[in-house]
């Protein structure tokens, strides 16, 4: 069927269309749901307000529960919304400059930590031996540019001195 619906990403999410440096989306982008939650919540909690002395089977407490929940949840939202100052280039870029060794090949990749999920570039990088000798992980804030962790090690996959 050609009229079927189907779930698609988001123009600005779908990366295998796109010519062209990719910028990935901001974690501040979290704010407008929450933003939502907390109206939904503020709705239900003055339904519920409203109609609370009076008789009715529609509204019960349940709406309440349903604002507090709402009103948790958008709060918690607001608190991980955080705004990245460090973009996956110079996440590459400080860890270059973190390892010790020329590098070659490197890959960054955003992940999150800690309860409120605060952005952080992981950064796996070879250095530029053709096969590379050592690789480093490089965990780097995306908030303050920070180095949280930084491991170097010989390449235990290529390395020419462990082969018999």
């Amino acid at each position: 069927m050609s009229d079927e619906v189907r779930d698609e990403l988001p123009d600005d999410l779908n990366a295998s269309e796109y010519v062209g440096a990719y910028q990935f989306p901001d974690n501040s982008r979290r704010r407008i749901p929450a933003v939502m939650y907390l109206v939904i919540g503020a709705l239900c909690a003055a339904v519920w307000f409203s109609t609370r002395d009076g008789d009715t089977a529609v509204v019960n407490d349940g709406f309440m529960f349903a604002a507090v929940l709402f009103g948790l949840f958008g709060a918690y939202g607001l608190s991980a919304a955080w705004r990245m100052q460090v973009d996956e280039r110079d996440a590459l870029v400080r860890a270059t400059q973190a390892v010790d060794f020329a590098v070659g090949h490197a890959s960054a990749q955003q992940v999150w930590r800690g309860v409120r999920s605060r952005p952080t570039w992981r950064v796996f990088c070879y250095s530029s031996e053709e096969p590379p000798l050592r690789r480093g992980l490089v965990l780097i804030d995306a908030i303050d540019g920070s180095i949280k962790e930084c491991l170097v090690e010989d390449n235990p996959d290529d390395n020419p001195d462990d082969q018999k």
